[in-house]
């Protein structure tokens, strides 16, 4: 026996850390809403801010206290240049950190990138309740993360389990 599940659409927020790109010229940003929404889920809201901690973290803040905002993703800001501050801003918000997002983003990428995936601060958690996924600022290692890893676990009908169906639970 079986339980049908449905497809949940979620409603997710994109940020794109970057202090050098615009809105026009931001793909990283522009493919995780083009996959997102291809996938059935919603845009909920779109940010670009540079790379300043307090700022990322007032903008996140915001959008895990909505109780319409079930995920945040993040493109950028996760190397190690003296800019690079989004673990540094963000995960001081996380409730729970979910270390086998950047262990598995790590190994997934190897086989891409060989060992300059150990440049990647990447990582995800959860903070009141809404998925935050912090992602590198290229458009193929956003792809990566989407397609191999965060499209499976945001789609309730993923067997044998998921993030989305979760969702009601986070705050038990």
């Amino acid at each position: 026996m079986t339980a049908k599940t449905d497809f949940l659409p979620l409603s997710l927020c994109v940020l794109t850390v970057s202090d050098s790109r615009t809105l026009a010229e931001d793909s990283s940003g522009d493919y995780l809403i083009a996959a997102l929404e291809a996938d059935g889920h919603r845009l909920h809201e779109r940010a670009l801010l540079p790379d300043d901690r307090y700022r990322l973290r007032a903008v996140v803040s915001q959008w895990i206290a909505d109780e319409a905002v079930d995920g945040v993703l993040v493109t950028g800001g996760t190397g190690f240049t003296g800019r690079d501050s989004t673990p540094e801003a963000l995960l001081p918000l996380l409730d729970k950190e979910m270390p086998g997002f950047g262990e598995l983003f790590r190994a997934i990428s190897f086989e891409e990138i060989g060992t300059s995936s150990l440049q990647s601060r990447a990582f995800a958690g959860l903070a009141n309740g809404t998925f935050v996924f912090c992602l590198p600022g290229s458009t193929s290692a956003c792809r990566t993360a989407w397609e191999k890893i965060i499209r499976a676990q945001l789609d309730a009908r993923t067997r044998p389990c998921n993030l989305a169906t979760l969702r009601p639970r986070l705050k038990e």
